[in-house]
């Protein structure tokens, strides 16, 4: 899969991470919950 600029620029701040679930590109960010994303 692909991943989408915009999932990529958030994989860059501080504190996110990266996880596939179920298929689905995740990024989780506990220090700013604003900053979550999903693909797929």
């Amino acid at each position: 899969m692909k991943v989408r600029n915009s999932v990529k620029s958030l994989k860059n701040k501080q504190g996110s991470v990266v996880v596939r679930r179920r298929g689905k590109v995740f990024v989780i960010n506990r220090l700013n919950p604003r900053w979550k994303a999903r693909q797929g």
